[in-house]
């Protein structure tokens, strides 16, 4: 895998699959530590949801000539296709639900998208995903609302929190360039101008409860690199080594 060039619809997989367990990481750094008990068995229902959807994704690169096992334990951070809104972790409670409104309201327009392609397993296994994910958008609308509706520095941190991963965000689900024009040719996604256009019908609305624009929006593709979907950086070592399970290694079982 290391040194491998996945073609558009492997990559495809592997940035949501790489996004997906990278977003359960930083919702299980808020199982303690959230505003209050209940809302730490949410981060930790939705943690596991993404671990979960995760582990499915990588098993779809089986059918791409991929280990599943390899993909999962043994690349480093440079090799990951993750959205650049993970690379650190959430620095408080207006970090995390503007992760949950934006980068988990994207994966789910990008998952849809897929399963509508003629990729068979995507059709079959991401309508659970999808059922599952509605918790999330339902958590996330709900908590946004009550931080911009109390006004003073919730509402000005985590507008701010939504205004700093919007573009790199907006950059990953909207790729403008030749593997996803590849990806879009061969029936396994939709074209840019209709995901753009469901960004901003669902995540629009609920940004806008804070005056925030999805429409004007534009999306930040500096350093982009084609094959890893994503701009300049990478994760942080300490949530890959988390990813690849380095200090349980001995202990795998599959």
């Amino acid at each position: 895998m290391t040194d491998a060039r996945p073609s558009a619809l492997s990559r495809q997989i592997l940035t949501l699959a790489d996004t997906k367990r990278l977003l359960g990481i930083r919702y299980s750094d808020w199982i303690l530590g959230s505003p209050s008990i209940e809302t730490g068995i949410a981060a930790s229902s939705m943690a596991q949801d993404e671990w979960g959807h995760s582990r499915l994704l990588y098993a779809m690169l089986k059918e791409q000539g991929f280990d599943p096992f390899e993909v999962e334990h043994t690349r480093p951070a440079d090799r990951y296709y993750s959205s650049p809104a993970l690379d650190g972790p959430f620095g408080d409670w207006a970090d995390f639900v503007a992760g949950v409104v934006v980068v988990d309201g994207a994966l789910s327009i990008a998952l849809e998208s897929l399963a509508d392609g003629g990729f068979a397993l995507a059709r079959s296994r991401i309508p659970k995903m999808l059922a599952e994910e509605r918790y999330h958008d339902r958590f996330g609308a709900g908590w946004f609302g009550c931080l911009t509706d109390a006004g003073g520095e919730a509402a000005s941190r985590v507008e701010e929190a939504v205004r700093s991963m919007l573009p790199s965000t907006l950059a990953w689900l909207l790729p403008d360039d030749e593997p996803y024009d590849e990806l879009v040719d061969g029936g396994f996604a939709w074209p840019s101008g209709r995901v753009r256009g469901l960004a901003t019908d669902r995540l629009g609305t609920v940004l806008a409860r804070s005056g925030i624009a999805l429409a004007d929006v534009e999306p930040d593709r500096a350093g982009w690199d084609p094959e890893r979907r994503r701009g300049l950086g990478a994760p942080g070592e300490e949530a890959i080594e988390r990813a690849r399970g380095d200090r349980n290694r001995d202990l795998f079982v599959e």
